[in-house]
This record gives C-alpha cells, structure tokens and sequence, in this order.
C-alpha cells in the first residue's frame, strides 16, 4: 500500500509539471518572445483583415494569382483540419491518374510557360499545407500572372525574385517563395483583381 502512494504522488506531480505548468510556461515564453509567430504567423491584407496564415497553404485557383502545390488535406484539399498527403505509392495508378490530370491542367492554364512544369506543380506535400514554391515553380507561372492581369513578365518576374526566402541561418533548406505573401504583393503593386 505505501509503494501505491508514493506511485500516485509521482503521477500527480508528473501530470501537475507536465501536463499543466510545462504548457503554460513554454506558452507563455512563446507569447512572450515571439507574439506573432505563437499567435499563428497571421498576415493580414491592406485593410487589416486576416486572410490567412503564412505557415499553411490556401487554394488560389484564379488565373490572376499564383498556385501552390496541390493538396491532398481534406475532401476537396487545403483543409487545415484534415492535414496529410495521399500517401499514394510510386506505383498507384491513382497517384498517376490525379498527377496526368494536374500537368494536363496546368499546361492549359499555362500555355505560354517555359518548359514543362516543375514537378511540385503536380505533386502534393506531405502535410498537404506547404504553403512555399520554389523560385522555379513560381517563376514558371509568370506568363499567366502577367497576362492575367495585364501587366509585362518582366514586372512579375522581379516581384517574385523580390519574394524569395534563402535559406534558415544561411544553409538549412532552400530558397522557397511564399505563395500567400506573393500573391499579396501582387495586390499590393498591381492592384486587387476585381477592385
């Protein structure tokens, strides 16, 4: 019986510490350090209204913006709730139907692009929410954008050179471009589409 006690004050103390006053320290010296980060990394447009998070990735389907990756989360895709790809194998004939489908797509809605379409325009990530390109996988969408909104490449090309991230620290990962913030730059420099 007293080797029963001492276990169920251990538990107590184990779930007290980790449970509840880990949480709210490391919370709490989050909120502290980094606010807007432990808040969500929230972006807000011009007016200040939230339109979303840098960290996760939204479905943008108009000719005038950028695309990010395709997106197994959820039924119909970048649903934050659902996060996960399709764990398809290299061999599923769902995972090369759906990929046939999407380049098929993208080389309508792109048909002044160079070259063929990077390979992450076709294939989802693991969580289904990256919300970054890379700069090629961007920049291979310029010809679109541009015309879309009736402004030169060139101007749309240096806006998305302007958007690329290096690498964390200098050397940890690659140079990516944050669909999101892009798109809001776009706004931002060549005016909201039906505005």
């Amino acid at each position: 019986m007293k080797t029963f006690w001492i276990a169920l004050r251990v538990t107590g103390v184990t779930l007290v510490l980790t449970g509840l006053a880990y949480p709210i320290a490391s919370t709490g010296v989050a909120q502290l350090l980094f606010p807007r980060q432990a808040g969500g990394s929230l972006v807000a447009d011009d007016k200040g209204t939230i339109v979303g998070s840098e960290l996760i990735a939204q479905g943008f389907s108009k000719a005038v913006y950028f695309q990010e990756r395709p997106s197994a989360a959820g039924e119909k895709g970048f649903d934050a709730t659902a996060s996960s790809g399709s764990n398809y194998g290299t061999t599923s004939k769902k995972l090369r139907d759906r990929v046939v489908a999407e380049l098929a797509r993208l080389q309508a809605e792109n048909p002044d692009a160079p070259g063929p379409a990077p390979s992450e325009l076709v294939t989802t990530s693991a969580s289904g929410l990256d919300p970054h390109l890379s700069p090629e996988g961007a920049l291979w969408q310029v010809p679109r954008v541009a015309k879309a909104r009736g402004v030169q490449p060139e101007r749309v090309r240096q806006l998305v050179e302007a958007q690329v991230e290096g690498r964390e620290l200098g050397f940890l990962g690659e140079p990516r471009v944050n669909v999101l913030l892009l798109n809001l730059a776009l706004d931002r420099q060549f005016g909201r589409p039906g505005a």
